[in-house]
C-alpha cells in the first residue's frame, strides 16, 4: 500500500557498475539463481558499524515519495560472529556522504529462537549522530522490529517516505513492518539513495524503482 496521491513518477533505476558509485564497498556485476544483480561487500578495513557503506545511485536526488528494490543476503565465510546479512536502503544522502538515513535489514535475525534478537529484525538509523546503539539507549525497541525473512532468499523492500515519516513493508505486505515518524535529517531533507551493506554481508540488489513525489 503506497500512502501517496496518484502523480508519483516512477523511475527504474538500471543497476550497474557504471551506474553507480562504491562508497566504503566493493560493488560487481553478478549473476544470483538465474537474476543480473549487482553484488555490494562493505569494504574490511571499515570495523565500526551503521557507517557510509553503500553503493549510491549516480545523479539521483530523492526528497520523499517510495523507494522499492529486491534484496538477498548472504553472511561471507570470513564474516565475524555479529554478522547478520545487514542489507538495506541508504537516503535522503549528502553530497560528501557524512549524513544520510537508513532503513535496513538483519535476515539472520529473524532466524533464531532468541526473542529478543527477532525484534531486531529491521532496524533504521541516522548517520553520524544516530546509530543503532544510540537508539538502542534513548529509545529501545522504537527504531526497530520483528518482520519474517531469509537468508539467501528474495526480499521486497519499499520504504515509504512522506514528510517526516518512514514506513517499510516487506513483501508487498499490507502492513508496515517498522514506522518511524521523526526522521532525523527533518523536514524538507533530501538526497541521493545507496544500496546499503554492514559487515560479514555479501549483498545482491536488482529491479530498483523509485516513485519521486
Amino acid at each position: 500500500m503506497v500512502l501517496f496521491s496518484p502523480g508519483l513518477f516512477a523511475q527504474k533505476i538500471k543497476l550497474t557498475d557504471t551506474n553507480l558509485k562504491p562508497v566504503g564497498v566493493c560493488l560487481s556485476q553478478s549473476k544470483v539463481k538465474g537474476n543480473r544483480t549487482i553484488r555490494v561487500v562493505k569494504d574490511s578495513t571499515i570495523v565500526l558499524d551503521d557507517e557510509a557503506t553503500y553503493a549510491r545511485i549516480n545523479n539521483l536526488e530523492f526528497a520523499q515519495g517510495v523507494i522499492e528494490v529486491k534484496v538477498l543476503s548472504k553472511i561471507l565465510k570470513s564474516a565475524p560472529s555479529h554478522a547478520r546479512g545487514f542489507i538495506g536502503i541508504a537516503f535522503q544522502i549528502n553530497e560528501d556522504n557524512s549524513k544520510f538515513e537508513a532503513i535496513y535489514l538483519r535476515p539472520a535475525n529473524a532466524m533464531v529462537e532468541d526473542q529478543l534478537r527477532r525484534n531486531r529484525s529491521t532496524q533504521y538509523f541516522a548517520y553520524p549522530d544516530f546509530k543503532f546503539t544510540d537508539s538502542r539507549k534513548i529509545a529501545p525497541g522504537l527504531y526497530e522490529s520483528y518482520e519474517h525473512m531469509e537468508l539467501n532468499k528474495w526480499i521486497t523492500i519499499k520504504i515509504v517516505v512522506k514528510g517526516q515519516q518512514a514506513k517499510l513493508f516487506i513483501d508487498g505486505r499490507k502492513h508496515p513492518t517498522l514506522v518511524v515518524n521523526d526522521l532525523k535529517m527533518g523536514l524538507g531533507a533530501k538526497g541521493g539513495i545507496g544500496l546499503f551493506v554492514d559487515i560479514g554481508t555479501e549483498g545482491f540488489f536488482k529491479d530498483l524503482v523509485i516513485y519521486n513525489q
